[in-house]
């Protein structure tokens, strides 16, 4: 039996899985990736990417790649409703839905003022595909068809047992740590024995990807859903391409049907019904049942195993929230894992991933209950105590509240309308500077290390940095932010974000998220200052040079 030895093991190759690959590639850290099937979904599944996910894929350089792929869905008006397709009126603006809840659960309005992307539809099976050649190109060791069949972990690792289903071949891999993203049945999350809290069912559906060419009805008046209110075929019909594929999720019993009772021919003419084009011409391609569940994890950690993506939480698919929730926790964890692995920081950091993104999951995945409520498709049952969030909340206007964050006040981020001002837990603000390599966002500073922004009289905080990579042996760049700094700022508008003082700074951690800030420099030592805070933040018992341990 071959035996491999690797700092991360992860378990699933969807999109919280290749994720969590390219994340940690970029962090310099090696992994091996195990995935049951023998390739990519070949089910469309989510359709988009929020403007944070769309931010960190650009500073993946994908962000290009997954717009050419999604084009046929840019253009894509929102959502409808009709007894058929063929009855809908499509001229007309989102008919049948509030816009109050349209905005809301819109996760693709742009924000020019806020991020230097935007929001981005594209379908899973298409992005998938793109990740993993990425991967590859990076050098990462991506094994399909490769099975868990079982693992187990002690105080310095873990021991996973690999087969090969094409041939039968074993192989036991040992791990420092293993990320599950293994998907919403989570064999690595029932083997440890976590559970699901907060759960809800939102109903039953019957998924069926098909084929047909619907150009002539929806050139001009692409759309993104329509709710279907035939009455023998009640459904959701959703765009995929905008042109001959499609998917109809339609809801079913449980109880007195199985998906095995959908058959091509039954699927075939619950369309033919649904769309109302007679002698339409029909392809079955897949059929999916799913439940349009609510549920998190009552853990996220369990010792050097991590859940990630469906296997720490279940969401209805209101909103978007599902696929780019389970990115953000992948990016979360990455940096944590690489700080760790190096010996930059203690195990203690590790823990902060679940202190910060349960919170998360359980909002989101609550919100995308009540948007699921309120929605008006008719497809979904749900709970309506509660209030709707502005969907940049969800997004990315939440707030961590951590040991890796240093904060002076417990307050919770505002749900109406998120505030990007470089507090302490909260993703740290977009503006355009001038940099030596030209005009850039200051989210393209963040990513690979600690970064110190300060004011323009700040320059004490450059040998503060300076003093905490030699104490510390960390990864941390200081860059001036004003009218003649390191970041030109000719108008302030860096300095308004970032809310700084003359002499202030905000320390950014390697996920772009704000860790901690000193609003007016007033120290006598601004070294020992910094460094006592990263010491706190990197749960490091000593100031001392760590051994690398990657």
């Amino acid at each position: 039996m071959t035996t491999y030895s690797v700092p991360v093991i992860i378990v699933g190759g969807g999109l919280v899985g290749l994720s969590a690959a390219l994340f940690l590639n970029r962090q310099g850290i090696s992994y091996l990736l195990a995935e049951r099937h023998s390739g990519t979904s070949i089910h469309p599944r989510s359709r988009g990417f929020n403007l944070r996910t769309m931010e960190l894929y650009r500073n993946l350089d994908l962000e290009q790649a997954i717009r050419e792929a999604g084009a046929s869905l840019s253009k894509s008006k929102g959502m409808f409703t009709a007894e058929t397709l063929a009855s809908a009126e499509l001229d007309l603006p989102q008919n049948g839905v509030p816009e109050s809840t349209l905005r809301l659960m819109n996760p693709f309005v742009p924000n020019d003022d806020i991020s230097p992307t935007r929001g981005n539809r594209c379908t899973q099976d298409v992005v998938e595909p793109l990740l993993l050649q990425a991967a590859r190109d990076r050098g990462g060791d991506l094994r399909f068809s490769t099975e868990l069949r079982s693992f187990r972990q002690d105080i310095d690792g873990v021991t996973a047992e690999l087969v090969d289903r094409a041939t039968g071949t074993a192989s036991t891999v040992r791990a420092r740590y293993l990320i599950a993203a293994d998907g919403a049945k989570s064999p690595v999350r029932q083997a440890l024995g976590i559970s699901m809290t907060d759960e809800y069912s939102h109903g039953f559906l019957i998924n069926i990807y098909f084929q047909a060419d619907l150009r002539d009805v929806v050139q001009g008046r692409e759309f993104s859903i329509c709710n279907i209110l035939h009455p023998e075929a009640t459904g959701m019909l959703v765009a995929i391409n905008n042109s001959d594929r499609w998917c109809f999720h339609a809801p079913y019993d449980p109880q007195n049907e199985s998906p095995e009772d959908y058959t091509p021919e039954r699927c075939k003419d619950l369309l033919a019904k649904a769309l109302g084009f007679p002698g339409l011409d029909i392809r079955i391609l897949s059929v999916l049942p799913w439940e349009a569940a609510e549920g998190v994890a009552e853990r996220f950690q369990a010792g050097r195993v991590f859940l990630a993506g469906d296997a720490a939480h279940v969401m209805p698919p209101t909103g978007g929230f599902g696929a780019n929730t389970g990115v953000q926790d992948a990016h979360n964890l990455a940096w944590k894992l690489a700080a760790v692995l190096r010996g930059h920081a203690g195990p203690g950091l590790l823990e902060t991933y679940e202190n910060e993104r349960r919170p998360v999951a359980r909002f989101t995945a609550k919100q995308a209950g009540l948007i699921a409520a309120n929605s008006m498709l008719s497809l979904f049952k749900g709970r309506t105590e509660g209030t709707l969030a502005n969907v940049l909340v969800n997004a990315m206007g939440y707030r961590y509240k951590s040991t890796a964050v240093l904060a002076n006040d417990d307050s919770e981020a505002p749900q109406d309308q998120p505030e990007f001002h470089a507090a302490p837990g909260t993703r740290a603000p977009h503006v355009w500077v001038g940099h030596r390599s030209g005009r850039i966002s200051t989210l393209d500073l963040f990513e690979r290390s600690f970064v110190l922004v300060a004011g323009p009289d700040g320059a004490s905080w450059h040998a503060a940095a300076e003093t905490a990579r030699r104490r510390l042996g960390i990864g941390i760049d200081c860059y001036l932010l004003g009218p003649d700094g390191d970041l030109s700022d000719p108008d302030g508008l860096g300095q308004q974000a970032f809310r700084l003082s003359p002499g202030g700074a905000v320390l950014v951690r390697p996920d772009g998220f704000v860790a901690w800030r000193s609003d007016d420099g007033g120290t006598d030592d601004y070294g020992q200052t910094l460094v006592l805070a990263l010491m706190q933040i990197l749960s490091r018992e000593s100031g001392g040079h760590p051994a690398q341990d990657a």
